[in-house]
């Protein structure tokens, strides 16, 4: 598999430390508010990394965070006249609900920033004692840019260039403007813990190096976040960590692009910023998830009513197809019969173009490509016409919930318990058609149509259709 690495500017062949393991870091959320579509997308994109990576056989440890101490916390907890434990377990369990419904699996670990004070503080000490790092009167503590030579080298800009927009904010005492925090001194009202420096809390950066040192090791193999990470956040996560640690952080980089909302960017300020539950509660979670994986996750994307609706369509053309598969599974009987072994092969060759999309840097939206050929291929090939056996049927129902599980697709389907109102409509048009008495076929088709059920005939019967 190559992957698009950060760091190099090109792809480069995945080879990870440990001979079928991967190590992977994913900046997870500051939980003070629901998360956004932009948002979204790292969560769905590096899930179907580690869902695609765990398929071709690698044991995968994914560490994704929550940032649960924050100044955008500490601000929400002042608003609602709460506290910054209350504001960010609160947040935390929002997220879990729409993490599901996005089909994104929980994390081999979720750690949070305040479980790890202790290994912050032992960073940083390492860095004062290194002379990357110094204390400022006011129980601040900063980091050296300049002393780290290599800063810059992941968003490929020298220092000079980053420099030049850099300020000292009033109240900060800095030796450099481009030096960060590691340790903020604390302030009336804020929570704060004990400290060589005094009291305070981390800066928001020391976290994930600490966390991924922690959880994966001095190394990881992938690090991966979204691409407004690059600069300042994940250039002084290195800066932190290879000072601290005296070893390369992460082998690879990853970092998904942007998305626009009708072709601008989001912002509350234009009044164009959703919250994924708001996107959810008018047209389901799992649109949402098709429109991350449709295009290739470094590409920018566009969110929009239409293309959420074309996502929602693509993904009933998807069910529609497993549903009538499954119907025939049903009502076929045999193994495999003379002529279906060459079916089996073309089947098989889509699911080779599959991998071929996924090997290639996550080519997610060539790996849809491959799905709905597989689909059209399934609809042309296995029907009533054609009698296929029941062993090709369930091979070719296998194969597609196979490549769909691996994008995280196709999770959604509700239980089609049919009433027994409803079969007896179903029975009586039936009946209908085959006396062709046409107008109370359709008749019922719009009776059952006003019970919210659409129904559709196909070569082996009358079937309930997925919305």
């Amino acid at each position: 598999m190559k992957i698009f690495n950060t760091m190099s500017g090109k792809k480069e062949e995945l080879k990870t430390i440990n001979d079928g393991e991967v190590k992977i870091y994913a900046c997870g959320p500051t939980v003070y508010n629901y998360i956004h579509i932009g948002n979204a997308r790292p969560i769905c994109v590096f899930d179907i990394l580690r869902r695609y990576l765990e398929y071709r056989g690698y044991k995968v440890t994914f560490v994704q965070n929550f940032t649960d101490i924050d100044d955008k916390i500490i601000k929400r907890a002042n608003e609602e006249n709460s506290d910054y434990k209350t504001v960010s377990e609160k947040y935390i369990e929002e997220y879990k609900k729409d993490a599901k419904g996005l089909n994104v699996r929980d994390a081999s670990i979720h750690p949070k920033a305040t479980e790890n004070i202790a290994q912050m503080i032992d960073m940083i000490k390492t860095l004062e004692e290194k002379g990357y790092a110094y204390s400022t009167e006011y129980g601040d503590v900063y980091f050296r840019t300049n002393k780290f030579k290599e800063y810059g080298k992941l968003s490929h800009q020298p220092l000079e260039d980053l420099e030049a927009g850099a300020r000292i904010q009033i109240g900060e005492t800095k030796e450099d403007p481009m030096d960060f925090a590691l340790w903020k001194g604390a302030k009336p009202g804020e929570p704060s813990w004990t400290s060589p420096w005094g009291e305070g809390r981390p800066g928001w950066h020391i976290e994930c190096s600490c966390m991924a040192k922690r959880y994966l090791g001095d190394t990881i193999d992938i690090h991966c976040g979204g691409q407004d990470l690059i600069f300042p956040h994940h250039e002084n996560e290195i800066a932190q960590s290879e000072c601290s640690n005296g070893v390369t952080f992460a082998n690879y980089w990853m970092h998904n692009g942007y998305i626009n909302v009708d072709n601008k960017k989001m912002s509350k300020s234009l009044n164009n910023f959703f919250t994924v539950r708001d996107v959810a509660e008018k047209y389901g979670y799992e649109p949402i998830r098709y429109l991350m994986v449709s295009s290739h996750y470094r590409s920018p994307i566009n969110y929009s009513v239409e293309i959420i609706e074309q996502c929602k369509s693509a993904l009933n053309r998807l069910y529609n197809c497993r549903e009538d598969l499954t119907f025939l599974a049903q009502s076929s009987t045999g193994t495999f019969k003379e002529g279906e072994e060459e079916i089996k092969q073309s089947l098989l060759s889509h699911k080779d173009d599959f991998i071929a999309a996924m090997d290639d840097d996550l080519n997610t939206a060539n790996a849809i490509t491959a799905m709905f050929e597989l689909a059209s291929d399934i609809n042309s090939k296995l029907n009533a016409r054609t009698a296929p056996s029941k062993e090709l049927c369930d091979f070719a129902l296998g194969l597609y919930n196979e490549l769909a599980n691996v994008l995280g697709l196709l999770y959604t389907e509700k239980e089609k318990g049919i009433d027994e109102d409803v079969q007896e409509l179903i029975d009586l048009r039936n009946q209908a058609r085959k006396n062709k008495n046409w107008a109370e076929a359709d008749r019922i088709r719009d009776e059952l149509k006003a019970k919210g059920i659409t129904i559709k005939d196909t070569p082996n019967g009358t079937i309930i259709v997925t919305e």
